[in-house]
């Protein structure tokens, strides 16, 4: 990915750091700790910061596939893990407040009652209560053609590398939850051929509309909300000790897809676009639909099955990415119901 523009003092203090070697960097990487600490002590809102956002997305970009002229070393580097940290920390807490707020009271299942069928009739519940605002409705019904864009550059974020923070889990896993994450990555990886994988339809489907496909092409135009959903997968897949989490976030993303996406493939061809564009929406119809049941009973609730002190994590994952959602959906709604570019103000619209 190329490297994006700077949002603030520690997004342009780690790009001038990293554009270094590590082995040469011990004093601006202190400095860059310093900046960090003292940054976060007047942080309010974390989730919707431009530039710990930003930051953070960089930093786990150094995972995936690097950002361009940034030698791979970094990737492990001991002093930029520890600024990593110190982002996710605060991050994460943030994340669990969040998460809380959208749970509620849950009745969850202890005991002899813990098996994968309680656990999946609890993630079905969560899912039945998403009662957000709907994008996808809008997006069936009203969006403009520029809204349409603006939609994909959003999730153009996550769905040019997409399944990649979940495959992080596979050796995590063992048993009944590893093979139900395998089976359900596999169809996402195309299953074995390049062209349907799902990143590369995403791709096709930009590429229809007349866009950049490449992957972070629109960094620099989504707001930090847009972001920090990506970082969420991010930092649960990364994190061993959120293996639980991610499943969740798995679990509740597969459940909560198939409908919406029949409903964005009919905004799209809405504005006469055909297969060739709608495509990944339609697969993702059918695909969810067998995904939700596998997601749920075998990989989240056989991860439980298993390990029974997960359970809280498998909900967080679950709860957190709910959060997020219908935070940047009032946000996209808002704008777009008052005329105006969900994209950041200093980036243009999209054409």
């Amino acid at each position: 990915m190329k490297l994006p523009e700077p949002r603030g003092p520690i997004s342009s203090a780690l790009l001038g750091v990293v554009a270094g070697h590590p082995g040469s960097a011990g004093e601006s990487l202190s400095g860059l700790r310093r900046l960090v600490g003292g940054k976060l002590a007047g942080v309010t809102d974390i989730i919707g910061d431009d530039d710990v956002q930003l930051a953070l997305f960089c930093l786990y970009e150094l995972h995936y596939s690097g950002l361009e002229g940034v030698p791979d070393e970094w990737e492990w580097e001991p002093g930029l893990i520890q600024v990593r940290q110190m982002l996710e920390k605060p991050f994460e807490e943030a994340l669990r407040l969040a998460a809380r707020e959208a749970g509620g009271d849950l009745d969850l299942p202890a005991g002899s009652d813990l098996t994968s069928d309680a656990v999946a009739d609890v993630l079905f519940g969560l899912a039945a209560r998403d009662t957000g605002p709907s994008v996808s409705r809008f997006v069936a019904k009203k969006a403009s053609l520029g809204q349409l864009k603006e939609f994909l550059i959003h999730k153009s974020i996550y769905q040019l590398k997409e399944a990649d923070p979940h495959t992080w889990a596979i050796p995590r896993l063992s048993g009944r939850a590893k093979a139900a994450l395998v089976e359900i990555q596999a169809d996402e990886y195309g299953g074995g051929r390049p062209d349907r994988m799902h990143s590369a339809l995403f791709a096709r489907t930009m590429r229809g509309l007349g866009m950049d496909d490449h992957y972070g092409a629109y960094v620099n135009a989504v707001p930090a909300i847009s972001l920090a959903a990506v970082n969420l997968m991010s930092l649960c897949g990364l994190n061993r000790r959120l293996r639980g989490a991610i499943t969740g976030h798995l679990a509740i993303y597969e459940m909560t897809s198939s409908q919406p996406n029949r409903l964005y493939g009919n905004g799209f061809r809405r504005h006469g676009f055909d297969a060739d564009v709608t495509h990944y929406f339609d697969e993702h119809v059918e695909a969810d639909a067998v995904h939700e049941q596998i997601a749920g009973r075998d990989l989240a609730g056989g991860l439980v099955e298993a390990e029974p002190g997960l359970l809280d994590d498998v909900i967080f994952g679950a709860t957190a990415v709910m959060a997020i959602d219908t935070r940047l959906s009032a946000h996209l709604l808002a704008s777009w119901e008052h005329g105006r570019s969900s994209l950041r103000a200093a980036v243009p619209a999209a054409a």
